[in-house]
């Protein structure tokens, strides 16, 4: 495994109790094979949001807990019940996710709740690709070929052969998710950067209705793709599900290619790089669009992708913001979380670059 996916040690405000959570494995897994003794845990760096840890048992079996931040209680974004359940739905008829092993609602076990999956092994990709990889320009174009096909195939899934037709709230997810990143955005505005109004205006009046109603991961990357040991142009599985719904396939391709940074982009931009979406033989977003498109057999042009273009941008936006916010009124001290008013700024200026260039609603589709 790549050193860009390998965990350390736990960080001591995330320790929980190894011991305890491995007796409630042996009496409540869905496989107890192995799972004799109290396994060595390791906790991954990536994600900002639930903690992820690797349990390693003495005969070989890997597991990978997830479970809320410390201080946390099990609601929206932090909700594992529902994490563990899409994923074990998904399974059957989406082969890009892990076997679920169990998941604990009784919060005594380790003080939150939580659940455990197999581990599948291979690279995940974080700021750079690792040289041992010995990518090429060829093999980093196969990898954006397999990877927007792997969004492809989740787009294509039957929610309702999945038994997951009841995550969705029915037609109308595009305006909801105007009006609701807006409003967050207007929860965490500080009084050092823009105040987003032509932008969030100019999306409630040019919002297009649902192209579709599927299984959207919400958080699609590269840094969530887990890279074949024996092929890393081959993505093996897809993690971090805490955001899935239904909703619009292109505001989940929007909202994925917010955060793809290609190699002539300007250096604001090209700073807030968190994957290795700017390597030689990496696609472009508008190759990626365009690949997408034509596989998904949809018409597209660049005025009508500009609203899921701005859209993209306003909800990193937003979320750079909130980051912000902690830091702005003392809730944080991690210098980093300072540095995302830049981020907020920047993308401010994008969004009215974006749409000062084109009007969506043109039939042209050049």
């Amino acid at each position: 495994m790549s050193e860009a996916s390998a965990p350390g040690a736990v960080r001591a405000e995330d320790e929980f109790d190894a011991e305890a959570t491995a007796t409630w494995l042996r009496a409540n897994a869905s496989d107890a094979a192995g799972l004799t003794g109290t396994p060595e845990v390791r906790q991954f760096s990536g994600g900002a949001s639930n903690l992820t840890y690797l349990l390693t048992y003495a005969g070989g079996r890997e597991l990978i807990l997830r479970r809320p931040p410390s201080g946390t209680k099990a609601r929206g974004a932090h909700d594992m019940r529902r994490e563990h359940d899409i994923q074990a739905a998904l399974r059957p008829v989406f082969d890009k996710v892990a076997p679920m092993v169990a998941y604990c609602a009784d919060e005594s076990v380790i003080g939150s709740e939580f659940y455990v999956m197999e581990r599948i092994r291979g690279t995940i990709l974080r700021r750079e690709i690792p040289a041992e990889l010995g990518l090429d320009e060829p093999g980093v174009d196969r990898l954006c070929r397999n990877a927007v096909d792997t969004l492809v195939a989740l787009h294509r899934v039957d929610p309702a052969a999945a038994g997951l037709a009841g995550l969705g709230k029915g037609e109308g997810y595009v305006a909801r998710q105007v009006g609701g990143w807006s409003a967050r955005f207007r929860a965490a505005r500080t009084p050092d950067v823009g105040d987003f109004e032509a932008t969030m205006g100019w999306l409630d009046g040019h919002k297009p209705g649902d192209i579709a109603q599927v299984l959207i991961h919400n958080d699609f990357r590269f840094d969530n793709l887990v890279l074949a040991p024996d092929d890393p142009t081959r993505v093996v599985a897809v993690l971090d599900w805490e955001m899935a719904t239904i909703g619009d396939p292109l505001m989940d391709l929007a909202s994925g290619l917010a955060y793809w940074v290609q190699a002539d982009d300007p250096a604001p931009f090209l700073a807030m790089r968190r994957q290795p979406t700017n390597a030689p033989g990496m696609w472009t977003r508008d190759q990626v669009v365009e690949h997408y498109c034509a596989a998904m057999g949809l018409t597209m042009g660049p005025k009508r992708w500009r609203f899921y273009d701005v859209f993209g941008a306003f909800r990193l936006a937003v979320i750079a913001q909130q980051i912000y916010y902690r830091f702005f009124h003392g809730q944080t001290t991690n210098p980093m979380y300072g540095e995302f008013v830049g981020i907020v700024r920047f993308l401010d200026a994008k969004c009215t670059d974006l749409i000062a260039a084109g009007d969506p609603t043109s039939t042209e589709e050049s």
